[in-house]
């Protein structure tokens, strides 16, 4: 019988994580963890360490880490939160609060937040708000800016999104340690083929796939895609680099690793949206979840709730409600708030900002509600199961 899953769950009150058992029936919960930060994006290893990146104005920026599956947790500062100023200058009333002064972070005053995680070939990285990247090779206890993205020629184009300037979505390969692609709100995305000492931009419409230009700021040309990618993913089981990306324009497909894209939006009801991800074994199966709009409200069209499928790489969609709220749907769910497992029929989940939990075995056939009242839930990641 295949592994009983586990879900990571980054919400606005701390870090929560689901267990299945063997048949993913029947789930349990522990949390809130991580202090009750507002946590961002988790992820894990195949040796049950798990890091939990997050942060706000008044905690600064951090990334908790647990080496025991989510039983203890240390917290790496990266930088100073109003928190940190108020407990220096007053120690007496922190202490009475339960307060306790720490060292700076180092990188206080260049980050509010951490957004997002990748663990992957003996690194972890971590995107920040405002958009930089930094590199940890200890595990997460000490970190270092990649200074060749952070300080990109292209910078002083970048835009700030709606929630910042966020370097949101880190993709690796699975095999190649050089590799690594980035998605920033709204620089578009970048990648590197050499560990980070070298970035491009990856925008470029394919040539067979233009479109015209939009009055909105971030939304590209005929010739270039939208710079606010909303979520960014990598196809698995194939040689060549084939990703999907979920725009604030439109779903998109790269069979070149980004350095063409053709747009896959026709078939949806939506041309906004926030998740995207891949079947682990067919990468021609995705599932997106567009919302209604911009500014009318991000929330499910015609407050209908429906994830849309793929089974050919975007030519064509289906949407798929069985289970899930069928009118008065207002939820938003958000950029790392859908995933899959690794089952041979793979498990979908994901996550709402009304804090609930949907999962589907059935390829999204059927979905069923696996959690609810948690807080409002920024990202749903999958623990790999353990090796060895």
């Amino acid at each position: 019988m295949e592994p009983a899953v586990t879900l990571l769950l980054g919400t606005s009150k701390g870090a929560f994580i689901l267990y299945s058992d063997a048949a993913r029936d029947t789930w349990k919960m522990r949390g809130p963890l991580c202090d009750l930060w507002p946590i961002n994006h988790m992820v894990g290893d195949t040796q049950g360490r798990i890091w939990a990146a997050g942060g706000s104005k008044w905690h600064g920026a951090g990334v908790w880490r647990s080496a025991d599956g989510g039983e203890s947790w240390r917290l790496a500062k990266l930088s100073d939160g109003d928190a940190d100023a108020f407990a220096r200058d007053n120690p007496e009333l922190a202490a009475t609060l339960g307060m306790t002064p720490t060292a700076p972070g180092p990188f206080t005053g260049e980050i509010d937040s951490i957004w997002s995680l990748c663990a992957v070939h003996g690194r972890v990285l971590a995107g920040s708000r405002p958009a930089n990247l930094y590199s940890s090779s200890d595990g997460g206890e000490s970190w270092a800016p990649v200074s060749a993205l952070n300080d990109h020629p292209s910078r002083e184009s970048w835009m700030p999104g709606g929630a910042g300037l966020t370097l949101h979505t880190i993709v690796a390969h699975p095999r190649d340690a050089e590799k690594f692609w980035v998605g920033i709100s709204t620089a578009g995305v970048l990648a590197t083929e050499d560990g980070g000492l070298n970035w491009d931009r990856r925008t470029r419409r394919d040539n067979a796939c233009r479109r015209a230009p939009s009055d909105h700021p971030a939304a590209g040309t005929d010739t270039e895609v939208g710079m606010c990618v909303h979520n960014m993913v990598r196809a698995p089981g194939l040689d060549r680099d084939l990703l999907y990306q979920q725009n604030h324009h439109g779903v998109l497909r790269s069979g070149d690793g980004g350095r063409s894209w053709v747009d896959l939006t026709e078939g949806l009801p939506s041309t906004f949206g926030f998740p995207v991800t891949v079947h682990p074994h067919d990468p021609a199966t995705l599932w997106v979840i567009p919302m209604n709009g911009d500014s009318i409200g991000r929330f499910p069209p015609d407050a209908c709730a429906r994830v849309w499928r793929s089974r050919n790489g975007g030519g064509d969609w289906m949407p798929l409600s069985d289970g899930l709220p069928a009118e008065h749907c207002y939820f938003t769910v958000l950029r790392q708030a859908m995933a899959t497992d690794t089952h041979e029929a793979p498990g979908i989940y994901f996550g709402t900002n009304s804090g609930s939990i949907f999962a589907s075995t059935d390829d999204g056939d059927s979905w069923r509600e696996i959690a609810r009242h948690l807080p409002s839930v920024f990202s749903v990641d999958v623990l790999p199961p353990p090796t060895g």
